[in-house]
């Protein structure tokens, strides 16, 4: 499994059409995601990148790992109020999902991998 990337429309395919529900979060995929919004000349971004696809590899067939390009969407980026990247939202099969905002050291991503997605 690689990193994917969403447009807006696949966004709303795959995981919430926040059009139809506004007032209401409604997740649309199969398995835990972590959908990273960023910038191809952020060095941040750039730095958390590789961390990303070795985590898609590593929870391969458990979570999802989104991308979505502030730049190209940014009618997306402004629906969740994106102001700083990276920002990455973690968002767990049930419940409500959680954003945090800058680059993460890997042991992060697991430990919010862990907690917050599989609820190890």
């Amino acid at each position: 499994m690689e990193v994917q990337h969403l447009t807006k429309a696949d966004f709303l395919k795959k995981v919430a059409n926040y059009e139809t529900t506004p007032n209401e979060w409604k997740y649309l995929g199969d398995k835990p995601a972590i959908i990273d919004f960023y910038a191809s000349w952020c060095g941040p971004c750039r730095s958390i990148a590789p961390v990303l696809e070795e985590l898609a590899q590593e929870y391969k067939g458990q979570i999802v790992i989104y991308k979505v390009d502030t730049e190209q969407e940014q009618e997306l980026a402004a629906a969740f109020g994106i102001r700083s990247i990276p920002s990455l939202l973690f968002v767990p099969m049930e419940g409500q999902p959680q954003m945090a905002q800058g680059a993460m050291p890997k042991d992060a991503f697991v430990q919010a991998i862990n907690d917050v997605l599989l609820r190890k």
